[in-house]
């Protein structure tokens, strides 16, 4: 009985994390209009910096001497994420809120594939056909050739391929590498590309609107790395993993309710596809007790 509580409090915990993220996206979003993209990254980025250098302090998580090869690896997925954030802030820009979020749910779909390719776990066919049908919804999503087509949704694409080899290079990560620390090294790496990125364009000063948009995406990302964090240490990663998806519907409603976007009829039945193969490929890494290690998963 203690378990399904634990459980039902992890998944409403993971329910808030992926609202808070969902609306740290919108913030950006809206920031589009406001100021450029490197400028955006680069104060948020300080803001998630700090956080997570007081977070890792205050848990002793500040680790510097580690092996070579955990070494290589924080920066391999530190570059994933790096361009993961490049990529899906650049559509997020450009596109509507819930198409963005949708081709970013095919993430579990990737990752399999990825894990399956280059570290060689087992993929049977059962995952294999799921990831052949999700991929079909990413392509319903996208719509090349369409009238609705937007060359944007190349680069979302290009989010989840980079965010995919951040995945993996996590699944090869010691364990005894704080999740906190791996956070704050990705929010590095992300702050330095804002600053670098920033070198190269025209400042724009902040005024009252945009300092509170900026305030609120931070304020955001950093509630959803809490939430996130604290979901995983409640409830079974089994259990609460799949509750990532309701950002998808979050996406909906403030597609709607902010921007006056919804997808049309084939972009939200590749959604629904995608949505229903990777809960599929949850399922069945759940069952084979594959379910890789989670780190919480967006600085972007």
């Amino acid at each position: 009985m203690n378990t399904l509580s634990d459980n039902i409090r992890g998944a409403l915990i993971m329910v808030a994390a992926m609202c808070a993220y969902t609306f740290n996206d919108a913030f950006m979003k809206a920031l589009s209009d406001e100021i450029p993209l490197f400028q955006a990254i680069f104060f948020r980025g300080l803001a998630a910096v700090v956080f997570l250098a007081a977070l890792c302090r205050m848990m002793g998580h500040l680790r510097f001497r580690l092996p070579a090869r955990d070494w290589g690896l924080l920066v391999m997925r530190t570059m994933g994420e790096v361009g993961g954030t490049f990529f899906f802030l650049t559509a997020l820009f450009h596109m509507p809120i819930a198409n963005v979020s949708a081709i970013l749910q095919a993430l579990p779909l990737s990752v399999s594939l990825a894990a399956a390719v280059f570290l060689r776990e087992p993929l049977g066919w059962r995952r294999m056909t799921a990831i052949a049908i999700g991929f079909v919804g990413v392509l319903l999503i996208i719509q090349p050739g369409g009238a609705d087509f937007s060359s944007y949704s190349l680069y979302a694409v290009a989010s989840v391929a980079c965010v995919t080899l951040r995945d993996v290079a996590v699944r090869r990560l010691s364990y005894t590498v704080p999740s906190t620390f791996v956070a704050f090294v990705a929010a590095v790496g992300v702050t330095l590309m804002g600053a670098i990125g920033s070198l190269f364009i025209d400042w724009v000063s902040f005024t009252p609107r945009t300092v509170l948009q900026l305030t609120g995406a931070t304020s955001f990302l950093i509630i959803g790395y809490i939430c996130s964090v604290v979901a995983m240490r409640v409830g079974e990663i089994a259990f609460v993993a799949p509750f990532r998806y309701s950002s998808l519907l979050v996406a909906l409603v403030l597609g709607v309710a902010i921007f006056d976007e919804w997808p049309n009829a084939l972009a939200l039945t590749g959604a629904a596809l995608v949505v229903a193969t990777g809960l599929f490929t949850l399922y069945r890494e759940t069952r084979l007790k594959r379910i890789p290690r989670m780190i919480p998963d967006r600085i972007r």
